[in-house]
C-alpha cells in the first residue's frame, strides 16, 4: 500500500499564481489556472507582493504623507488597516480555489516588482508561474509600464520556469524584446505594443531646431482655408503632438542649464564691487576697462536671455498650435461620437427588428416542425389504417366468397324447401277438406279460442300456488303469475268470492269470452274446479305503481318506467276507448264500477288495457256516471302524478297558475294548452254527479280525448317538445330488446341459450320440454328437425352477460 501511495503523492504539482490587488482579474487568473490543470492533482501557491511600510512614509486616502506629520497611534492604525486589507484579499483568493489546496507566499517589495519576480523564480526554483497582468500594475517602478515589466520577466526568467501571462482571463503571448515588443492573444490579435520612448535630443531636434520665421509663423497662426483639411492635418502631425506631450511630461528638460544661468545672473552683479574693496587706488583706465568688461558680460547675458525668450516664444507657439489642433480634433471626435451613437441606436433598432423577425422565423420553423411531425404521425396512422383496411378487405373478400358459396347452397336449399312447401300445401288442402265438418262443429261450441284447464295444470303453472309467484292480493282476490303452454299468464282466483256458484262462474266465463277489445285484458282460459280465470300477462304492471311508486325494486316489479306527457295522453285515449266499448255493449251496457289506476294494466309496449271488469256484483248505485267520474279522476292522476284524498274538484281550480304548480314534472315539459284541455275534460267528467253534466256520455268524452290525442300527435311529429326517455328499464320488458336475446318459446331473455338443428337459439329448458313432448319439428319453421342434438351458444350467452354487467338490468 505504501509503495502505491507514494507515486500518487509525488504527482501533485505545485503551481505558483502571482495575483495583484484587483480581485476580479485575480479570480479570472485563478479560474484559468484551475481549468488548465483540472485533469491532474495540483496545489496552488498564491504569490502576492506588497509594498513595504516605511517608517518615513504613510499611505493615507490623501496619498503618501511623511510619517512625521502623523502621530504614532494613527501610524499604527494605518499599518494595521493595510495589513487587514491584504489578508482579506488573500482569503477571498483562498476561498475561490475551493477544494484545491492553496497556500500564500507574501513578499515585501524593496525594489521594482519585475526584478523581485525574477529573483523569486530563481531562488524558489519555481517550475510553473501563472502571472496576471494586474500583478505588474502594483509596481511603483516608473521607468517601465506593466507590459514592459511583463516583457522584462519574460526575457530574464530562468530556463526551467514555464511562464503563463494572463490578461482578462485569457492567455497572451509576448513577442519581441523589452524595447520593441508587442502582446497578442491566443487568436493572434495584437493587444498592446511597446514604443521607443523619445529622448530629449530628438524632441529638441523635432520641435526647437526650426529657426526660420516662416516655420514659426506656421505654428503660431491658425490654419488657413487653403491648407489641408483638419483630418489630414491631424494625421500628418499626430506623431509630433504625441512626442511633444511626452516631452512635456519629462522632468529633466534642461533643468541644470537653467540653474547655471540663474546662478550666473545672481552672482554676476556682485563682481564689480570686489575690486573696489580690494583696491581703491585703481586708476580711471582700469576702471573703464573693468566697466567695459562688465558691459560685455551684460550684453552676453542679454543675448542669452533673448535666445531663451525666443525659444520660449517658439515653444509657446508650438503649444498653441497643438492646443488648437487638439481642440479641433476633439470637436471632430465629439461630432463623430454623436454620429456613432445615432448610428448605433439605428443599428440597435434594426437589430431588434431583425431579432423579432428571427424569432418569428424560429416560431414559424417550430410550428412547421410540429405540423410536419403531426403530418408524419397522421401518415403513419393512415398507413396503419390502410394496412388494416387492406387486411379487412382481404378478409371481407374471403367472407364474400364464403357468402357466395353459402348463397349457392341456400338457393339449392330454398328450392328444396319450395318443393316441400308445395307438398305440404297439398297435404293441408287435403286435411282442410277432411276436417271441415269437425271444425265447424267445434267452432259452434266455442265462439272464441279459450280452453278449460285442470286443477293440476293450474298447480303446475303456479308452482303449487307459490308465494314467490303471487302478484297481488285484495280483499277477496288472489293473482298469480304462471306459465301455460310456454307463455306467461296471470291467474285470478275467484274461489274466495262468497256465494259464487258454479253456474255464476260459468256465466262470467262466457261473458268474459264474449268481450274482445284491444284495450281490455283478454281471457285465455279457466278452471272450473278451482274457480280461477286465466288472463294474458301484462308485463309492465298497473298504472298506479308507475305513477305513484318511483323507487320500487325493479327486478321484482318491473315498474320503474317514467311516462311522458304524450304517453299519458295516449293511455287516457286507450282507457277511454276500452271504457266506451263496455258502455256500448248489447243488449245492455257493462259498468266497470272499479275503474282505478290499479285496474289499468300495461303490456310490453306500454299499451293500456282495462282489467277487473265483470268480476264483482254491481248494486243499484253503480251506473255509467260512476265510470265517467272515475275516468275524470284518472285524468287528474295523469296530470298531477299524485294521489288525491277527498273531493278532487274542490282541491283544484283550473287556472294556468295553479295548473303549472301541480303538473307532474316526471312527465317532462307539458304543453300548457294541451294540459289545460286535459284538465278541463277531467273537471267535466268529475262534475257529472253535480247535475251539471248529468247527461254526459262516454262517447262525448271520447270525442274530446280523441281530438286532444290528435293535437299531441301533431306536436310530437313537429318535434316541438321534449320527450321523456325511460332509463333503467328492464330489457326483458322493453320493446327495444334485441330479438336474438329472447327465447322464441318463452319470449324471455335467455339464461342458457342452445342452438337446435333448425339453426335457432332457444332456452335449454324450453327446447328440452318441446322435444320431450314428442315434437320432431322446429318451433319456428314447423319443418322436421334433422337431429335432436343441442349445442351451447357461448357467444350469445357472453353478449347477454355483458349487457347484464354493463347495468342494462337484464335478469340474472
Amino acid at each position: 500500500m505504501s509503495r502505491k501511495s507514494l507515486p500518487m503523492e509525488t504527482q501533485v504539482e505545485k503551481i505558483y499564481v502571482a495575483v495583484g490587488n484587483d480581485i476580479q482579474d485575480g479570480c479570472k487568473t485563478l479560474a484559468w489556472t484551475l481549468r488548465k490543470w483540472s485533469s491532474q492533482p495540483i496545489s496552488i501557491v498564491l504569490l502576492h507582493v506588497s509594498c513595504n511600510i516605511s517608517k518615513d512614509i504613510v499611505y493615507t486616502p490623501f496619498g503618501k504623507l511623511p510619517a512625521s506629520t502623523v502621530n504614532e497611534e494613527k501610524l499604527e492604525v494605518s499599518r494595521k488597516y493595510e495589513q487587514e486589507k491584504t489578508d482579506k484579499l488573500l482569503s477571498k483568493y483562498i476561498a475561490f480555489c475551493g477544494k484545491v489546496k492553496a497556500e500564500i507566499l507574501k513578499v515585501e517589495k524593496y525594489e521594482p516588482i519585475h526584478k523581485v519576480t525574477v529573483d523569486l523564480m530563481s531562488g524558489l526554483r519555481i517550475g510553473k508561474l501563472v502571472m496576471g497582468m494586474t500583478f505588474m500594475k502594483s509596481s511603483s517602478w516608473r521607468s517601465k509600464s506593466a507590459i514592459s515589466g511583463s516583457f522584462y520577466v519574460h526575457q530574464y526568467k530562468p530556463d526551467f520556469c514555464e511562464l503563463y501571462i494572463i490578461y482578462g482571463g485569457k492567455l497572451v503571448v509576448l513577442k519581441g524584446n523589452i524595447d520593441e515588443g508587442f502582446m497578442e492573444d491566443d487568436q493572434g490579435i495584437m493587444l498592446a505594443k511597446i514604443r521607443e520612448k523619445p529622448t530629449l535630443k530628438n524632441l529638441v531636434v523635432s520641435f526647437f531646431s526650426e529657426k526660420s520665421p516662416g516655420r514659426r509663423k506656421k505654428f503660431s497662426s491658425p490654419p488657413s482655408s487653403n491648407q489641408d483639411s483638419p483630418k489630414n492635418q491631424w494625421e500628418d502631425n499626430v506623431l509630433k503632438i504625441e512626442n511633444y506631450f511626452q516631452h512635456l511630461l519629462s522632468l529633466n528638460l534642461d533643468e541644470e542649464k537653467s540653474r547655471e544661468i540663474s546662478d550666473r545672473l545672481q552672482t554676476s552683479p556682485m563682481e564689480p564691487d570686489a575690486p573696489e574693496n580690494t583696491n581703491s587706488k585703481m586708476n580711471a583706465a582700469e576702471k573703464m576697462e573693468a566697466l567695459h568688461s562688465k558691459i560685455d558680460e551684460a550684453h552676453e547675458t542679454i543675448q542669452l536671455k533673448r535666445k531663451e525668450a525666443k525659444a520660449n516664444a517658439d515653444r509657446h507657439a508650438k503649444a498653441e498650435w497643438a492646443i488648437i489642433l487638439c481642440n479641433t480634433r476633439a470637436e471632430e471626435l465629439e461630432t463623430l461620437i454623436k454620429e456613432e451613437v445615432t448610428q448605433r441606436l439605428e443599428i440597435k433598432k434594426i437589430l431588434d427588428s431583425e431579432k423579432e423577425l428571427l424569432y418569428e422565423v424560429i416560431r414559424d420553423v417550430e410550428e412547421s416542425k410540429n405540423r410536419l411531425n403531426s403530418l408524419m404521425e397522421l401518415q403513419a396512422e393512415l398507413s396503419n389504417k390502410l394496412q388494416i383496411s387492406s387486411m379487412a378487405r382481404s378478409n371481407a373478400e374471403t367472407q364474400l366468397e364464403k357468402a357466395v358459396v353459402t348463397r349457392a347452397e341456400m338457393v339449392i336449399e330454398i328450392e328444396e324447401l319450395r318443393r316441400q312447401r308445395n307438398v305440404l300445401q297439398r297435404r293441408i288442402e287435403f286435411c282442410r277438406e277432411k276436417d271441415a265438418l269437425g271444425m265447424v262443429a267445434r267452432l259452434s261450441e266455442l265462439s272464441c279460442s279459450y280452453r278449460e284447464y285442470t286443477a293440476e295444470d293450474i298447480r303446475l303453472a303456479t308452482d303449487d300456488f307459490s308465494e314467490r309467484l303471487r302478484l297481488k292480493s285484495g280483499n277477496r282476490l288472489k293473482v298469480y303469475r304462471g306459465r301455460i303452454n310456454h307463455s306467461t299468464v296471470a291467474i285470478k282466483m275467484l274461489n274466495s268470492v262468497n256465494g259464487l256458484s258454479q253456474e255464476d262462474f260459468q256465466a262470467k266465463v262466457r261473458l268474459l269470452n264474449d268481450i274482445r277489445h284491444p284495450h281490455l285484458v283478454a281471457m285465455m282460459g279457466f278452471c272450473s274446479e278451482l274457480k280461477c280465470i286465466i288472463f294474458e300477462y301484462m308485463h309492465n304492471g298497473n298504472l298506479r305503481d308507475i305513477l305513484f311508486t318511483t323507487q320500487r325494486n325493479f327486478r321484482k316489479t318491473n315498474r320503474n318506467r317514467v311516462l311522458g306527457w304524450h304517453d299519458r295522453i295516449r293511455i287516457a285515449h286507450e282507457v277511454c276507448s276500452g271504457l266506451g266499448f263496455l258502455h256500448s255493449s248489447e243488449p245492455r251496457p257493462i259498468v266497470h264500477g272499479q275503474l282505478t289506476t290499479s285496474n289499468i294494466l300495461l303490456d310490453r309496449n306500454l299499451v293500456a288495457k282495462i282489467s277487473g271488469y265483470c268480476l264483482t256484483q254491481h248494486h243499484d248505485h253503480y251506473d255509467l256516471r260512476s265510470d265517467i267520474r272515475a275516468f275524470g279522476v284518472l285524468l287528474m292522476h295523469m296530470l298531477t302524478g299524485m294521489k288525491w284524498a277527498g273531493l278532487i274538484e274542490d282541491a283544484i281550480t283550473v287556472d294556468l297558475a295553479t295548473l303549472v304548480r301541480v303538473l307532474d314534472e316526471k312527465a317532462g315539459k307539458w304543453p300548457l294548452d294541451l294540459a289545460v284541455e286535459l284538465a278541463g275534460l277531467s273537471m267535466k267528467c268529475l262534475s257529472v254527479n253535480r247535475e251539471l253534466n248529468i247527461d254526459l256520455q262516454i262517447a262525448t268524452v271520447m270525442e274530446g280525448i280523441d281530438e286532444l290525442k290528435k293535437k299531441a300527435d301533431d306536436l310530437m311529429a313537429r318535434g316541438g317538445f321534449e320527450v321523456v326517455t325511460n332509463e333503467n328499464v328492464n330489457i326483458e320488458d322493453s320493446s327495444d330488446v334485441p330479438g336474438v336475446f329472447l327465447c322464441p318459446i318463452f319470449q324471455e331473455v335467455m339464461k342458457n341459450p342452445h342452438v337446435a338443428a333448425d339453426g335457432f337459439s332457444y332456452e335449454l329448458e324450453a327446447i328440452e320440454e318441446w322435444l320431450k313432448m314428442g315434437h320432431d319439428t322446429s318451433p319456428m319453421t314447423n319443418l322436421s328437425l334433422k337431429h335432436k342434438f343441442l349445442t351451447p351458444n357461448h357467444t350469445l350467452r357472453s353478449l347477454i352477460q355483458e349487457c347484464q354487467n354493463k347495468g342494462s338490468n337484464l335478469p340474472s
